[in-house]
């Protein structure tokens, strides 16, 4: 039997207030609208940026919210105008989109849409202004465009790419945040050649799927660098060779890297967010070639300074968003990479629970256990 066009009753994980564990409750997904598509999420996974929204550090708190973007799902149904997915098609929504019409997707050199570029503020749709998730007539707010955390969820159609339907869902769902934010911010953005250093800053999901795609590239070595030396083990089967802990040293970690590679590193990747680790990828670069990466989010009164012959001697800062992937053109060549074994997805994967026991994939995260815990819509 069809539901395309009714209301469809069922399970969503609401936040009704902030750092209040998510409660299982009963909601109605309304059709969707023009250019929308609804989903049935099959698996989704918790992302720091979930925690960061739903302990309420971000900029605007808006609750009750469903939570939830990095997710595997199938079509539904499809609004009007929307011609390129149909019902049964595999897909990942993405908390960025791609209009294809704007100057930033017309643009090779962007990722940027500018219609559906990440906002955190909004909870509502782009169409109307309104949500489509409510209990009992009140609306619940949606979250970055996606809300992956409830059974069926509404998303604009530029912000879901169809996947090929063999790809397991519960693995390559980890591609439509994380992992492909660090994996492109190497590939993309840093670009090291076979052969050459790469420090990375920050083993956390990000980092080390930055560390792996220094692996994909052949970089020779790869500098792990964290605080906390208990994730080192961890960061070898991403390919690390080398890890320095900051704490171990009374000068700053630049001058510690420059000397263990001869002046410094080929290329270095920032996943910290931190002002200081930002400034150290930046001083540790070679001198002539080297190019530095950003990719964590600063809090949002912190500026850095470094002296300007650091740029003059030739070394590149960089900033990425999203690995610099355009969401529904890219993303299925980076699913192709996990179906040709090049890209490895398992080992991200620390955690599963059952939907009945989301908040325990918030625990293990709070309690730095977890790279990432898969979520099963079915449990």
């Amino acid at each position: 039997m069809s539901t395309a066009g009714q209301v469809i009753r069922c399970k969503a994980a609401v936040a009704w207030e902030a750092a209040k564990p998510l409660v299982i409750e009963q909601v109605d997904v309304a059709p969707p609208q023009k250019n929308e598509v609804r989903l049935k999420i099959l698996f989704t996974s918790l992302c720091h940026t979930d925690v960061y929204f739903w302990e309420a550090k971000g900029q605007t708190p808006v609750f009750p919210r469903i939570f939830g973007h990095e997710a595997g799902g199938i079509v539904e149904s499809v609004g009007e105008g929307v011609t390129d997915l149909q019902p049964g098609d595999h897909v990942l929504p993405v908390f960025t989109g791609e209009c294809k019409e704007c100057h930033h997707c017309k643009s090779e050199e962007s990722n940027m849409c500018d219609l559906l570029r990440i906002n955190t503020d909004r909870g509502v749709m782009l169409n109307d202004g309104k949500t489509r998730f409510s209990i009992n007539g009140k609306p619940i707010y949606h979250f970055v465009g996606t809300s992956t955390f409830s059974e069926y969820t509404v998303v604009h159609v530029g912000c879901v790419v169809k996947i090929n339907p063999a790809a397991p869902l519960d693995k390559v769902c980890l591609l439509s945040c994380g992992i492909s934010t660090g994996l492109g911010a190497t590939l993309n953005v840093a670009k090291p050649k076979k052969g050459q250093s790469v420090a990375i800053f920050g083993l956390g999901a990000v980092g080390l799927a930055a560390a792996e795609g220094a692996r994909l590239a052949g970089a020779s070595r790869i500098i792990g660098i964290d605080l906390n030396p208990s994730r080192f083990n961890e960061a070898k089967k991403f390919g690390c060779t080398e890890f320095v802990n900051p704490k171990d040293y009374d000068k700053p970690v630049q001058e510690v890297i420059s000397e263990m590679t001869d002046g410094g590193v080929d290329r270095s990747v920032e996943c910290t967010g931190s002002i200081q680790a930002m400034i150290s990828a930046f001083e540790c670069v070679h001198d002539g070639w080297g190019v530095a990466v950003l990719v964590g989010v600063p809090n949002k009164d912190d500026s850095f300074k470094t002296h300007p012959m650091n740029l003059l001697n030739e070394r590149t800062l960089k900033g990425t968003f999203f690995g610099n992937y355009k969401p529904r053109t890219d993303l299925p060549a980076v699913v192709e990479k996990y179906m040709n074994k090049e890209l490895e997805l398992e080992k991200f994967i620390t955690h599963s629970v059952p939907f009945s026991e989301i908040n325990k994939a918030f625990e293990y995260m709070l309690q730095g256990e977890s790279l990432r815990c898969i979520i099963r819509m079915e449990g």
